[in-house]
């Protein structure tokens, strides 16, 4: 059999959660879906699916080979697409991984302009806080809100995010404005889970001193939409990415705290697994990122 027709099938099996779907999909009987994907298997010496007449789920090596092959299937389509549409102009699926409140206020309008230009690349974009291992998982680049340290990725800066301290005015008046960063032990602070030390904010005084605060509070979460609208409510002061806040402080909903103290600062980078070749699909995104944050 064809080792490839062997992956794709296997592959279509996984994503669907069904060989019936896959069958539909890659217009196959089910008999030569099931025969494609018991013959990868027998060939690799490994199971890669555990299969019930209710459930079907991936094993561990089945969890491994998915992504590897996964990224392969989608080299190979875009080489098919490229040649069959003129080697100008980028094709194929496009996976893109970014942070749920960041992509819902700015990915939408990116990925519309980018389609407008290159309307051949399908975008696949999945919101999650988590991050992701792209290689693992599958993904072709991924937009990081963080200082990166991972080395195995190629990454390129796209603009700087500085979090801003701020509040509600009803929380202001009901339990007064801090002067300093040593006042903010004797309020409520709501705390972002997913940073290593949620409860601990650096800051550089506008002497240009650096220091750090232990704060507490009421609410961690894990999410910074949900914090900011918490801090609206008047639950507490809220440190959080400026495009945040903007929209609440142009409107009053809340108003900044400590305004001369500067707070962390974050890089905006699309990150891309290193490869002999990149893709042309995840080249012109990355190009057009840049292009956007340039304004």
């Amino acid at each position: 059999m064809d080792r490839f027709s062997e992956i794709r099938a296997f592959v279509c099996v996984a994503e669907l959660g069904s060989f019936v779907a896959a069958a539909e999909r890659l217009e196959l009987s089910r008999a030569m879906v099931t025969k494609l994907v018991a013959a990868l298997e027998n060939r690799l010496g490994v199971r890669l699916m555990h299969r019930t007449t209710r459930k079907l789920s991936l094993t561990e090596a089945g969890e491994t080979y998915l992504a590897q092959a996964g990224s392969l299937l989608g080299e190979l389509d875009e080489l098919d697409a490229l040649l069959s549409h003129g080697a100008s102009e980028p094709v194929g699926r496009l996976r893109v991984s970014a942070p749920v409140s960041f992509g819902m206020r700015y990915l939408g309008r990116i990925i519309g302009g980018f389609h407008q230009r290159h309307p051949q690349i399908e975008v696949e974009l999945s919101l999650n806080d988590r991050r992701v291992d792209l290689v693992e998982e599958g993904f072709d680049l991924a937009l990081r809100v963080s200082n990166l340290s991972d080395s195995s990725l190629v990454a390129r800066k796209l603009a700087q995010i500085e979090d801003l301290l701020a509040a509600s005015p009803d929380y202001l008046a009901r339990c007064g404005t801090p002067k300093s960063p040593a006042e903010l032990v004797d309020h409520q602070c709501l705390l972002y889970a997913l940073t290593s030390q949620p409860n601990v904010w650096d800051y550089q005084a506008p002497d240009g001193g650096q220091g750090k605060v232990k704060v507490r509070g009421g609410l961690k979460a894990n999410n910074g939409d949900v914090l900011t609208d918490a801090a609206v409510h008047g639950m507490g002061i809220v440190l959080q990415p400026r495009f945040l806040l903007d929209e609440e402080l142009a409107d009053g909903r809340l108003v900044p705290v400590l305004p001369g103290y500067h707070w962390h600062c974050l890089d905006l980078s699309v990150v891309y697994p290193v490869r002999r070749h990149v893709p042309g699909k995840v080249r012109v995104f990355v190009e057009y990122l840049a292009e956007f944050f340039r304004g």
